[in-house]
């Protein structure tokens, strides 16, 4: 700002006029390019002011302007105008565009060849002892990489040897230390550990901004890491992805995988573990365990030094035992009971033993315990450590009589030097291993573990190059010179090509999802299979049975016989929907009262027996409900909030939808639609009133005026005739009309009126936005009961919508909608 102030008091201090002033400010700023630039197309040598006319360019900041201000030529304003300002004009312009392309090229090409930061968490020593090759690979590559590195986990805990001291004796700076441990070394302090990392993660992240996190293994402080990095659009590198233990640790490695963006593994069984999980090929790089180019060139002459340091004055070579167990999280009470009859069977086999500490996962604490019951510490044949520095751990290991215990460090680093071990337990059991790894998976007593260390100890065995070749390091920095931070953050995974089968579009997945729908009418019992988008897929069609008992196992047997052909047809069945005549209790499956026309129907638990016998779930509902339920999801009052629906069949049923959910009333009684009374001397109705809509325009009620027609020899005209085996019903009387018979016609039209008096008692008690009539008789009726509501209806409802529905089967359609509404979208 000073820079700046200066430079306004400079421009503005000499006597000329301000506009001018102010550009001479902005040449000044813009430094001496531009004045010789300019400076090019005039032959006084000197620049030529702005004229006034020219609004400015905005001018730099005050760094900039102080960075280069310094270095300009003093410029001196003037008054030009004319042919001469519009060149200056014209060629400035081109100075700042050809500026902005210069800048933008350099910006570019800073981008492209600026520093990776890579950032290397590590969380405890083990997978250290992987990660320090190659942060000191990318620490002799300056000119490369950039290094970050955070400490957190059991590093910096004393009870496990503060081992964050190794990596500053390394002369590494550690940019972070995390205390994410919660002691108690069980279950609860393993989650309540990935929760505290989880919180304090994101502060250091936020400012180191790594391009790529390296984050290795399969622990539970490493899954919080990738976690973080994941949610916080950092790359992720992981290390060892694809390899197969045994225990939670599989879970948790193979969760890292999912997570990372790039893979690092060690063997070519990994490397197809990972191709087989879907990930990228392109991003797998198999390059060998970098812990192992420090151990192939692992060559110490003093080595017997560091055998006496830890093991005593008097032991040899190839004379004492290195032990390492760790707790198995999924069976913590039998690996603590192993590590007991292994301690005991180290004891029997009398030999110099240095037991390291177990690490700090869940059920650590009772296998200390255990140690120090036996004595181990004090024992004279034992030397019991927290931690090894690992080049001297790798000198142990490799001047070993043998190893025991369940630390991946034994079936993968120790093979390099030939040395023989005895895996105990499931904890490495799908590792693969040399011929140097006896297993012992379960142990009953110590006697199985004492004959295996008689088995192995003191044998040579070949080296082993399983897990790598020396190399791995130079191959991981070249990977990660090759990493595009230009290509798109979001991960792709490679899914294996899948038949192409119509089962896997959505279309056709949609439709097999399916549903069991019964009718139980008057006269005929159903079954059908109907599908998502409402088609009748294959229909059983049976006369109802006159008894319960008959009726019961009738429908058990019909909707037995359909799963099974369901099968068949691809469908997949998500339950039963029943529509039955009477009033029912949805929330039970019980009919709790039928009508006159279904027999023996009174409180009949339907729910029960098909559940307890097709093992689906199963839902019951009255039959005008089930047409109002049909309407809502295939029919014309999809999508309506308020609407009623009047089924005409052999009763008057129907069904309200009010705030798109249907009504049944305090007692499971509402929209008895069929019983509104529309007359107080009208004919009998089969509820034992009179003058109800059913007693009028119900086909019992049409086929009860066809028989009196019939009786009187006043039905049948000309063109019409009955056959003597054949009842006389409503389809007749309809037929009759048609061809003229004034009796019918008029019988009709009664029916008709009554429904329609019953439609404008509907419209002024629900108001609805739309009625619709549905069965058989429907289209009869549609008309007059049009007419009756022009004539009778508050004018605020003549506009509402009477129509005819365009469902074929409303109450197999309903009963399938009760499934298929709730067992996919739990509105129902």
């Amino acid at each position: 700002m000073t820079g700046r102030m200066e430079g306004e008091r400079n421009c503005t201090s000499d006597a000329k006029p301000k506009q001018p002033a102010r550009w001479a400010f902005g040449f000044q700023a813009l430094g001496w390019q531009a004045e010789e630039w300019l400076r090019g197309g005039h032959s006084s040598g000197q620049p030529t002011a702005m004229p006034r006319s020219r609004k400015a360019p905005p001018r730099p900041g005050p760094a900039s302007w102080h960075s280069q201000s310094r270095k300009s030529s003093p410029v001196r304003p003037g008054g030009g105008s004319g042919g001469a300002g519009g060149a200056v004009d014209r060629r400035l312009e081109l100075y700042f565009e050809n500026l902005s392309k210069r800048k933008t090229q350099i910006m570019e090409k800073k981008e492209n060849n600026r520093k990776l930061r890579v950032c290397v968490a590590t969380c405890n020593r083990a997978d250290y002892s992987k990660l320090a090759p190659i942060m000191f690979g990318i620490k002799m590559e300056p000119e490369f990489f950039e290094l970050d590195v955070v400490v957190l986990g059991s590093h910096l805990i004393d009870d496990y040897g503060n081992t964050y001291r190794m990596i500053e004796q390394d002369d590494f700076d550690i940019n972070t230390r995390l205390h994410t441990i919660v002691r108690g070394e069980d279950e609860a302090a393993m989650v309540e550990s990935v929760g505290l990392a989880l919180v304090k993660l994101p502060d250091v992240l936020n400012r180191l901004k790594p391009d790529i996190m390296i984050v290795h293994g399969d622990r539970f402080d490493a899954l919080a890491l990738a976690t973080s990095a994941a949610l916080m659009n950092i790359r992720i590198l992981h290390i060892e992805g694809g390899e197969v233990s045994g225990t939670i640790d599989d879970s948790i490695r193979h969760a890292i995988t999912k997570l990372a963006h790039y893979h690092v593994c060690c063997t070519r069984s990994a490397e197809q573990h990972l191709i087989s999980m879907c990930e990228d090929h392109d991003r797998i790089l198999l390059a060998g365990c970098p812990s192992y180019d420090k151990l192939l060139s692992a060559k110490n002459k003093d080595y017997m030094s560091i055998i006496r340091m830890w093991l005593g004055d008097d032991v040899k070579s190839k004379d004492y035992i290195v032990a390492l167990q760790h707790p198995v999280t999924t069976d913590i009470k039998h690996s603590i009971k192993m590590f007991e009859l292994t301690l005991d069977a180290l004891i029997s086999f009398n030999k110099r033993t240095l037991v390291l500490f177990p690490n700090i996962d869940a059920g650590s604490k009772e296998m200390v315990r255990v140690m120090r019951k036996k004595g181990i510490e004090h024992h004279p044949n034992f030397r019991a450590v927290k931690h090894v520095p690992f080049d001297q751990f790798i000198q142990l290991v490799a001047h070993a009589g043998c190893m025991i215990g369940n630390s991946s460090c034994g079936v993968r680093e120790v093979g390099a030097f030939g040395t023989p071990v005895i895996n105990l337990g499931t904890r490495q059991i799908g590792r693969e291993t040399g011929e140097n790894v006896l297993h012992v998976r379960d142990a009953d007593t110590q006697d199985k573990i004492l004959q295996a260390l008689h088995l192995q100890f003191g044998k040579q065995y070949p080296c082993s190059k399983i897990y790598g070749d020396g190399n791995a390091v130079p191959r991981i920095l070249k990977f990660l010179k090759s990493i595009d931070l230009q290509e798109p953050l979001q991960k792709k995974f490679c899914f294996p090509p899948v038949k192409d089968n119509i089962s896997q579009d959505i279309d056709h997945i949609l439709e097999t999802l399916s549903a069991l729908a019964v009718d139980l009418g008057g006269t005929n019992l159903r079954v059908a299979i109907v599908s998502m988008k409402g088609e009748i897929v294959k229909k059983y069609t049976q006369f109802n049975p006159k008894t319960y008992e008959e009726r019961i196992n009738l429908i058990l047997q019909m909707c037995v016989e359909a799963a099974a052909e369901a099968v068949k047809l691809n469908c997949r069945i998500l339950g039963v929907g029943i529509s039955t005549g009477g009033r029912v209790n949805p929330r039970e499956g019980i009919v709790l009262h039928s009508t006159k026309l279904i027999q023996e129907w009174n409180s009949v638990d339907l729910r029960t027996p098909l559940s307890d016998t097709l093992h689906l779930p199963v839902w019951v509902d009255n039959d005008g409900n089930c047409a109002a339920l049909a309407e809502r999801k295939f029919g014309q009052g999809k999508g309506l909030e308020n609407f009623v629906t009047l089924i005409t069949g052999t009763g008057i049923g129907g069904g309200i939808i009010h705030q798109h959910e249907l009504i049944h009333g305090s007692s499971f009684c509402a929209a008895e639609l069929g019983h509104i009374v529309v007359s107080l001397d009208g004919p009998d109705c089969s509820c034992g009133s009179h003058g109800c809509i059913e007693a009028y325009a119900s086909g019992m009620a049409l086929q009860r005026e066809a028989k009196k027609l019939h009786d009187e020899d006043q039905l049948l005209v000309e063109g019409m005739s009955v056959p003597k085996d054949e009842a006389v019903g409503a389809l007749h009387l309809i037929q009759a009309a048609k061809l003229g018979n004034a009796k019918a016609q008029s019988i009709l039209r009664t029916a008709g009126t009554a429904l329609g008096l019953g439609v404008v008692n509907i419209l002024h008690t629900m108001n609805p936005s739309l009625v619709i009539l549905s069965g058989v008789l429907a289209s009869h009726y549609i008309h007059t009961v049009k007419d009756v509501i022009r004539q009778q209806a508050l004018s605020s409802v003549q506009d509402v919508d009477v129509v005819v529905s365009d469902l074929v089967e409303p109450a197999l359609l309903g009963a399938a909608s009760m499934v298929l509404d709730y067992t996919t979208r739990r509105i129902y």
